[in-house]
């Protein structure tokens, strides 16, 4: 089983290049599933064929999907719905407006980790290509694993308990609804679902995350960030797409200026990115829409790769024994030491660059030890443990 995660700033054209080799892996005799976890929906789109939010055929071998997540919510969160539906008619909110407040923001993205755990367990596919949201989207998306897990394990009991005791307290003074054990249940089952995802999505022999972008300055500069963040969840980039190159037979004067400065970018990219390979993709010529156009599309962007295989081997973190002392090596191209920083407290060691952070559950001969140091070696954070 192989995940694509296809990922970029809005508008590069990561949808195109998502549905592409989706066809692409299905036309080579793959079993492939592409779905979105962009709200904004265009895969059907792209695909020119209708989608729901179950797998419909497209072509052979190909199926696609876009997650519905007021559906999903109805379906798998009754009880939630339930009680978010009560609390909203307590504090006066109209009918209408209580059914469009009940869907909670982000529940986008807890459906689609669900999904691509159920695809990948389900053993009907060979390929799942996951056309992401926007890049902030799918930073928060593929760090809610290491959330929710936190959650679960920390405050999750706790608050259960908690709220046990306080509701019958809470039942004399107010009306206020107070969740039940019906609710907790719901949130525990919903979890259980979620079981093994983090591992599935870190997992570099089966996920690879790509980047999609345009030789632009402010695209190029948010793909940087992009694969920054990425390395620090523990996520494989295997590939980076530069897409709309203006081709070269493109002889019109007007466009010199602008070919100087793509080739400018694509230099950059070329060297920011590297040993990443970087698949170009010319500007076409017409609407990218339909199995057709993109087929042709999809041979000229991977022409001798196969769009399955893994296309580079960067390992995000690793444990490395030095000089006597455990060394924890994360890759975090692009990060400048000014964006870091570190804590360690029982077993964890707290790491956040710029606005993103990250707890990491140390394995046992780290936890053991403590933080002697930390300092970069290229584009690798190297972090000390010595005997305590």
């Amino acid at each position: 089983m192989r995940i694509l995660l296809f990922t970029g700033k809005g508008g590069v054209g990561k949808t195109t290049v998502a549905a592409a080799t989706a066809l692409r892996a299905a036309e080579m005799g793959l079993r492939t599933a592409v779905i979105s976890t962009d709200p904004a929906h265009s895969l059907a789109d792209a695909l020119d064929v209708e989608l729901g939010d179950r797998p419909t055929a497209v072509a052979r071998r190909l199926w696609g999907q876009e997650l519905d997540t007021r559906l999903r919510f109805e379906d798998a969160w009754h009880d939630v719905r339930k009680y978010l539906m009560e609390l909203l008619d307590w504090a006066g909110i109209g009918a209408v407006e209580a059914e469009e407040l009940a869907v909670v923001p982000g529940l986008d993205e807890v459906f689609a980790l669900a999904d691509i755990k159920s695809f990948a367990s389900s053993g009907d596919y060979d390929v799942l290509v996951v056309d992401c949201a926007p890049t902030a989207e799918t930073l928060r998306l593929l760090s809610l694993p290491d959330v929710l897990a936190w959650y679960m394990e920390r405050v999750f009991d706790l608050q259960r308990r908690f709220t046990r005791l306080a509701r019958p307290v809470i039942s004399r003074v107010t009306r206020v609804p107070v969740a039940g054990d019906d609710l907790f249940a719901a949130l525990r089952r919903f979890y259980d679902r979620l079981d093994g995802v983090r591992e599935l999505l870190t997992e570099g022999a089966v996920t690879s995350a790509r980047l999609v972008v345009n030789p632009e300055r402010m695209v190029v500069a948010e793909a940087r960030r992009t694969f920054t963040y990425l390395s620090l969840y523990g996520y494989h980039v295997d590939a980076v797409i530069a897409n709309r190159m203006l081709p070269d037979s493109l002889g019109d004067p007007w466009f010199d200026q602008w070919k100087v400065t793509q080739a400018a970018h694509f230099a950059t990219i070329e060297e920011a990115f590297a040993p990443l390979p970087v698949l170009t993709a010319e500007l076409a010529g017409h609407e990218l829409v339909g199995l057709d156009h993109l087929s042709e599309f999809a041979a000229a962007l991977y022409r001798h790769e196969h769009p399955a295989e893994r296309l580079a081997d960067i390992e995000p973190m690793r444990v490395e024994s030095k000089n006597g002392s455990l060394v924890l090596s994360l890759h975090l191209p692009f990060a400048e030491k000014g964006d870091i920083e570190l804590g360690c407290s029982e077993g964890e060691l707290f790491l956040a660059v710029g606005p993103h952070r990250r707890a990491i559950v140390l394995p046992d001969s780290l936890a053991r030890r403590e933080v002697g140091g930390a300092h970069f070696v290229g584009e690798r954070l190297e972090v000390e443990f010595v005997q305590s």
